[in-house]
């Protein structure tokens, strides 16, 4: 029997640098075929988009967009695990990034099962705990927008559960945590956080600091940890718990446009993110005269934008954002973005 396929879990708050961590990693795949499973919110993959942007040599990128993906384990993990399995000759490396408010422990179990266990294991559990946050005594920097993304997934089952406990279940089930955004933290900080972060946490789990997620793929690659069969030494506070009610009113609404000023678009989404009700904004924006895609990254009242490469000759200029928010209106959303 051909050796099972190694499968790296990236878990972390909405935030924390999971998706610049594995560009990263893409990009200094060194030869290796990474197949790449995102679980994305919204009608829109931004994050699998920016991902198949990068340089690295990978097997593909697969999305997950039905929910957290710890609670939508057999609907929505074991089809395309299967899918991958089917082509496995053609794959070196699955690297999993998890939502925001995913628990490890469920997604780990799932590699016992008969269907995935005689071809793949988990070499390895990788959690992204953001810097500043926890500079802050936070598990997030924007918290508001963490409840936002509980409340809008419909298939979360622990949306009850203390941040605190999800953010020490992420941690106990690693076995590497990488503290993110260590340049933006004022000197000898990151040592110090490493080192709380450490004391916290049993002996075999390491911890280390990074910034622009650049972390050394021989690092990240390569626990050989078989993780689905060292449960037992990755604590959970959630086995068994009953789902729970959600709130409806959270929605994701994707809106297409053509090219934009990008001084206007700014200043639109800026006063958009101002309003209580609209938790994020993010996708790619043509912008009139620039012949590169504009990224937009909107968190609570934070509004990032950055141009990441050329426009392809065969692709179709124009802006495609998706709007997080509660009781929001894609009619009214295009006209004050118009």
């Amino acid at each position: 029997m051909a050796a099972k396929i190694p499968v790296t879990i990236i878990t972390g708050f909405l935030g924390s640098g999971k998706t610049t961590l594995i560009r990263h990693l893409l990009s200094h795949a060194q030869g290796r075929r990474i197949a790449v499973i995102v679980n994305e919110f919204g009608d829109v993959g931004i994050d699998g988009d920016l991902l198949e942007s990068c340089c690295g040599e990978t097997a593909g990128i697969w999305e997950l967009t039905n929910g957290c993906l710890c609670c939508t384990v057999q609907d929505e993990f074991l089809p395309t695990m299967q899918a991958l399995l089917q082509r496995r000759e053609q794959i070196d490396h699955i690297v999993i990034e998890t939502s925001g408010l995913a628990l490890p422990k469920p997604l780990v179990m799932a590699f016992r099962w008969p269907e995935v266990r005689h071809a793949a294991t988990v070499d390895g559990v990788v959690t992204v705990v953001d810097g500043l946050a926890f500079a802050a005594g936070q598990v997030s920097v924007d918290v508001e927008a963490l409840f936002a993304q509980k409340a809008a997934d419909e298939s979360l089952q622990h949306d009850d559960t203390p941040l605190d406990e999800l953010f020490n279940d992420q941690l106990a089930c690693a076995d590497l945590v990488i503290l993110s955004k260590t340049d933006q933290l004022a000197a000898g900080q990151p040592q110090q956080l490493v080192q709380s972060l450490q004391a916290q946490l049993p002996s075999r789990i390491k911890v280390i600091s990074a910034s622009q997620g650049q972390v050394p793929t021989e690092l990240l690659l390569g626990f050989n940890a078989a993780v689905e069969e060292d449960l037992g030494q990755r604590p959970s506070y959630h086995d068994g718990e009953a789902e729970h009610d959600h709130d409806e009113e959270i929605a994701a609404v994707c809106l297409e446009m053509g090219c934009c000023n990008l001084n206007g678009l700014r200043q639109s989404l800026e006063r958009l993110l101002k309003e209580p009700d609209i938790y994020r904004i993010k996708g790619f924006a043509a912008i009139e005269g620039k012949p590169m895609r504009l990224v937009v990254q909107g968190v609570g009242q934070r509004l990032e934008v950055f141009y990441d490469r050329l426009w392809q000759p065969h692709e179709s200029q124009h802006t495609r954002l998706v709007v997080i928010g509660k009781g929001i209106d894609r009619q009214d959303l295009v006209a004050r973005l118009m």
